[in-house]
């Protein structure tokens, strides 16, 4: 998507969007991102952030405090009681806000309403909220869903129940191979008869699509199942992603249920990337570190906030650092070095160096990054695309596995981890083969092609521009 499109003047009625975010993981930013560039160019059209209160305040304290005059952001309730105390289980706070939908969003549109005067025009909402649609269906406006991850996912939730009847025994989701008719390992191997996923496994499926067959049906995943019922009340559906990047089966399945289907491009992105700061501005040192390093050389090892790797694979993975001295940037959180083996962080200072927490688009950006070691979380694929870096995939849940077969296997701009898990060898194997080896060497030569189309479709007059243009029309024009 271009990053200079011109303000365009309105008509005399001025429009009022309310846009709706999924409250976890990169969900919320991907959404304000897209939001923030509609804002720029719609100027006159007023826009309503409904979030919970805890990722609003993750979103615009840290580093979003100077939002255009026509954003406004709304806390809605997040369902969790007072005094509550956590069990640990990362879904639960999932759960809890999903009992309170859509309540909670209603109430606070009705607030917004009062508050601005001004009648909601058009709905615009992460995808996964699929309660959003009976909403606009009745304030009779148009519902612009935005699909977050590729949409290769959304194509598995869409055919849920197809690929739950078909596949129901063939799967276990926790890594073990004992399953109820023991022929898991051949079925883990066998890819989907489903229209546009062809060339996708069984195994790569989300938890969430096909679960264990002895796994409790949860709020979050029945909240997903909903998702193929939504295609009716679709007025629009936008995509973050390019049109150029979609296999043709897949495309052609997507665009015969959405007869408005944009692909607007990397939403979180400016394409093409800016130039990067001044090193001396990153308060980090990922860049002044990165400045010593020779060109293509420093693998960047990042999980995403949410991803907990078993302490196991931490040491797996610093042993093999150390072994291969390969130049290494590692963002890795505070509550995890404990993992790490003794002594390893004053063994490695030489060449590598460990972070809380790393500026990820900058220093992908940066010339002496060589491979982006990942969870394969989709915003982290769509960057390392964005600035031409190969990828070592080690994906854990939700979508990771299906992104992951994007990347070694449809657009080969990557390797899998051997085994799926990392070991002190597996490591090795995959740094040296990217690094070092001419498979690498071709390997980056197709990412960095998949750099000039994304480029191409975001420059003035490309197809994510265009779809971008058609949007911006959409929510302007209702």
């Amino acid at each position: 998507m271009s990053s200079s499109i011109t303000p365009i003047q309105h008509a005399e009625k001025k429009m009022h969007v309310a846009v709706f975010a999924f409250p976890f993981g990169s969900h919320p930013l991907s959404l304000i991102d897209l939001v923030l560039k509609l804002a720029r160019v719609a100027q006159e059209t007023r826009f309503s952030f409904f979030n919970t209160e805890k990722s609003n305040n993750s979103i615009f304290l840290a580093s979003r405090t100077n939002l255009p005059d026509n954003i406004k952001t709304y806390n809605v309730a997040d369902g969790v009681p007072l005094n509550h105390v956590f069990s640990g289980d990362p879904i639960e706070r999932v759960e809890l806000f999903i009992k309170e939908t859509p309540g909670n969003f209603q109430t606070a549109l009705d607030m917004a309403v009062a508050e601005t005067g001004q009648k909601i025009s058009c709905l615009l909402t992460d995808a996964f909220l699929s309660f959003a649609g009976s909403i606009a269906e009745n304030l009779s406006i148009p519902w612009i869903p935005v699909w977050a991850p590729v949409p290769h996912s959304l194509s598995a939730h869409i055919y849920t129940d197809m690929i739950r009847q078909r596949y129901a025994h063939s799967l276990i989701h926790d890594g073990s191979n004992s399953g109820r008719d023991g022929n898991d390992v051949e079925l883990e191997d066998q890819t989907l008869e489903v229209p546009g996923l062809s060339e996708f496994h069984i195994a790569d499926l989300p938890a969430e699509v096909l679960p264990r067959s002895d796994a409790q049906e949860t709020l979050f995943s029945c909240m997903l199942g909903q998702i193929r019922h939504m295609v009716p009340k679709v007025d629009t559906l936008v995509l973050n992603f390019y049109q150029e990047l979609h296999s043709e089966p897949l495309l052609n399945d997507l665009k015969s249920k959405f007869s408005n289907l944009l692909n607007v491009g990397f939403i979180s992105l400016s394409m093409p990337p800016p130039p990067l700061p001044p090193s001396t501005e990153d308060a980090t040192g990922c860049l002044s570190w990165l400045d010593s390093q020779k060109a293509k050389s420093v693998a960047f090892i990042s999980f995403g906030t949410v991803v907990n790797i078993p302490n196991s694979e931490i040491e797996e993975l610093a042993e093999a650092l150390e072994v291969c001295r390969t130049p290494f940037l590692w963002s890795l959180r505070d509550n995890m070095r404990d993992c790490l083996p003794n002594g390893f962080l004053d063994r490695s200072i030489t060449h590598g160096k460990v972070v809380p927490w790393a500026p990820q688009i900058q220093v992908l950006g940066h010339s002496s990054i060589g491979v982006h070691m990942t969870h394969c979380g989709a915003n982290s694929v769509y960057e390392s695309i964005a600035n031409g870096v190969p990828m070592i995939c080690r994906p854990f849940f939700a979508d990771n596995k299906l992104n992951a077969r994007l990347i070694a296997d449809d657009w080969r701009v990557g390797v899998r981890i051997d085994g799926g898990v990392f070991t002190k060898t597996g490591v090795a194997k995959s740094l040296d083969l990217i690094l070092e080896r001419e498979q690498g060497r071709t390997i980056r030569s197709r990412v960095q092609a998949l750099k000039e189309l994304v480029l191409k479709a975001s420059a003035p007059g490309g197809r994510a521009t265009q779809d971008f243009k058609i949007l911006v029309e959409k929510i302007t024009s209702v």
